[in-house]
């Protein structure tokens, strides 16, 4: 994935000020910031959310940078947010299926004549029941989105990004608000997801939970990458240490 001269302003605010990136393809990848840095923003740039004010971005040679949210996940990219959105009315395998692409379901004719559709469903069912095993929540699979706890919630909506089959995954925050025990689990499966072969790209304020995963960090600050490198470098800074770490 790459990113050049990125500029994105609101309200003569700038969001993102000639931001040039390229990221591995596999591995993961940490962005810290304050608050205002321009880190979320440059995700919604990235997944069509929001259209940049000049730049481009690209995805292996492909260009990105006006496409649809939709046609941007059809690529291989997935994300998730700072609000969780799931449907909270159906059950956390309900979520996970309604998560995998293409269904046959969702063409007409293939849903009126219900042409491969209950085979497909079943498949379906199968490897979203798998998927809740890889995090944990298979016992849960019945309940309701809305009966699980903040941190279970965390693990169904990485279940369902993991459903749509990308392998660029794009967490806003995937520990911020869970306590201890969660945070190592969610962390345990980025790890698993990057052995896999898949990017993980993740925004986190946690700077423990980055010296823990990730391989290359990027430091933003007013909506300009100050600082990139392994943590081992990055994170000893003087600078950094005193701005972001504490």
């Amino acid at each position: 994935m790459h990113c050049e001269s990125l500029y994105k302003s609101f309200d003569g605010v700038h969001a993102l000020v000639g931001v040039s990136l390229t990221l591995p393809t596999t591995g993961i990848v940490a962005i810290i910031g304050p608050n205002g840095a321009g880190k979320t923003t440059l995700l919604n740039v990235w997944t069509g959310f929001i259209r940049a004010d000049a730049g481009r971005c690209a995805l292996s040679d492909r260009d990105i940078t006006n496409l649809a949210p939709d046609r941007i996940a059809r690529l291989g990219v997935a994300r998730t947010f700072q609000d969780l959105r799931l449907i909270q009315q159906i059950s956390v395998l309900e979520n996970v299926m309604l998560a995998r692409p293409n269904q046959r379901g969702e063409r007409l004719w293939a849903a009126l004549l219900r042409t491969g559709v209950a085979r497909e469903e079943a498949v379906n069912r199968q490897q979203a029941l798998s998927l809740l095993r890889f995090v944990g929540l298979a016992e849960n699979a019945n309940q309701l989105a809305r009966a699980l706890s903040y941190g279970q919630q965390k693990l169904l909506t990485l279940a369902c990004c993991l459903a749509t089959e990308a392998k660029i995954l794009l967490l806003d925050e995937p520990v911020a608000g869970v306590h201890p025990e969660m945070a190592d689990r969610i962390l345990e499966l980025l790890v698993k997801l990057r052995n896999e072969g898949k990017l993980i790209v993740f925004i986190e304020h946690d700077i423990s939970a980055v010296r823990r995963i990730a391989n290359l960090v990027i430091v933003m600050d007013a909506g300009r990458i100050i600082a990139e490198g392994p943590p081992a470098d990055v994170l000893e800074r003087p600078e950094i240490l005193e701005a972001y770490v504490g």
